[in-house]
């Protein structure tokens, strides 16, 4: 059974969504579902000002539903100057009732377009119904059953700009959005860590400046894109030339140009103008660069990858592809878990403890914690990289907010140990300027 039902009424003219909404609520079996003491949520989804100066047309779908008592509570006219308004305040509401399952009642000639934007604003997270009503865009029924018309190129050219357009007028939430940058790597490169501050999007664990986006999460493509599209702004890099790790908790590196892999936990490039990213919200974003050579990478060092080995993985890659010297490549470890916050069964902190006794405190408990940031140190020296030129020590550098554990600053940062599985992600993101 849905938990919500959806009518939509966007593409019709005023006097034909009364006449709709008749139909639907008058259709059998719906009323009775919905008149039920367990009712789903039922939304009526119209165009722009619905109720004109006076309110008439609002007051009058209102009185449509009015002898059904049991949806007073959980009935509303969503109304909005073009539909990705509406579907996104539709969504908000979904999401503040913990809903995912949806019955959308729709006019034939609509559903192609409802669907469009259904796979733009939402996620594998919820389910959706369809129901065609037999009407044309007036409200008047079709002389024989019809199904669904495929949109054109440009019809769904149109749904995309829609969003978009419409996303990029949302204001920024959780403050202004930030960039923590290293006084280790010039100006030859772009680079930086994000917080979770400046983004759109709103679900609680999510918010604001969540980063990537999971069929197993509530935060679709698209509110990802609008908030990479902010931070390219504000960081003065091509949104279009952006590549971010597959992660696979592992050792793999993608060097660009070259046939992708289908999961890598690091990237390098020496082309101008292209942003690589490493994810993060827990495990390390590594940023490197080599200001000699004008090449660069990234690495996502979770425990896992840490004990793999993929951050000198990627210095190799950068040795091997571009012709660049150890002494010369400059290593910086963004925010992740600390110390503090982070535990592992005995059996898997015995490789951290013999790595270096100091990455483990209380190493005889059941759960000992364990320091994944100075065991990529250990390994990054270990592996011929200049202790001057590693950044983002918690012991050394503890002016730097990159340092912080995630799990510690809700504020600040993500952390999956911290929020469960519904997570957000922060990156850390390095080019060569152009």
């Amino acid at each position: 059974m849905a938990e919500a039902v959806l009518i939509d009424l966007f593409g019709l003219r005023r006097g034909s969504q009364i006449i709709c909404l008749q139909r639907v609520l008058r259709a059998p079996g719906l009323t009775g579902s919905l008149g039920d003491s367990e009712a789903p949520f039922l939304c009526v989804m119209c165009g722009p000002d619905p109720g004109g100066e006076n309110g008439d047309e609002q007051n009058r779908l209102l009185e449509t539903v009015g002898g059904l008592q049991p949806l007073q509570r959980r009935f509303e006219i969503v109304s909005g100057p073009c539909e990705a308004a509406v579907l996104y305040a539709i969504k908000q509401r979904l999401d503040a009732e913990d809903v995912s399952r949806v019955k959308i009642i729709t006019p034939v000639p609509r559903r192609a377009i409802m669907e469009a934007f259904v796979d733009q604003l939402f996620t594998d997270v919820y389910r959706f119904e369809f129901e065609e009503l037999q009407v044309n865009t007036e409200g008047k029924p079709l002389p024989r059953p019809m199904g669904k018309k495929p949109l054109s190129a440009q019809e769904l050219e149109d749904v995309r700009s829609d969003i978009e357009t419409y996303l990029g007028t949302l204001p920024g939430l959780k403050g202004e959005l930030t960039i923590l940058k290293s006084y280790l790597i010039p100006d030859t490169f772009i680079h930086g860590f994000t917080t979770r501050a400046g983004g759109i999007s709103y679900i609680p664990t999510l918010s604001s400046f969540n980063l990537f986006s999971s069929s197993k999460r509530r935060d679709p493509k698209a509110v990802v894109k609008e908030n990479l599209r902010r931070l390219a702004k504000a960081a003065g890099f091509d949104p279009e030339k952006f590549h971010h790790i597959k992660t696979d908790h592992a050792s793999g590196v993608w060097i660009l140009g070259k046939e992708e892999p289908e999961c890598y936990d690091g990237i390098t490039t020496n082309e101008r103008g292209v942003t690589l990213a490493a994810l993060g919200a827990d495990c390390i974003p590594l940023l490197f660069a080599d200001p000699v050579k004008k090449a660069c990478g990234v690495a996502h060092s979770g425990w896992k990858g840490t004990l793999l080995g993929v951050a000198m993985a990627t210095i190799r890659a950068m040795l091997t592809e571009y012709g660049c010297n150890l002494e010369d490549i400059l290593v910086v470890l963004g925010p992740s878990i600390g110390p503090c916050c982070f535990t592992l069964p005995k059996e898997s902190a015995e490789a951290f403890h013999s790595l270096d006794p100091k990455c483990v405190r209380l190493f005889d408990s059941p759960n000992p914690y364990v320091d994944i940031r100075r065991a990529t140190k250990v390994l990054l020296e270990r592996g011929g990289i200049l202790p001057q030129n590693i950044h983002g020590d918690s012991s050394i550098h503890k002016d730097q907010d990159f340092t912080l554990c995630t799990s510690c600053n809700p504020d600040k940062f993500f952390s999956h140990v911290r929020d469960g599985l519904n997570f957000g992600t922060q990156i850390g993101f390095i080019s060569v300027r152009d």
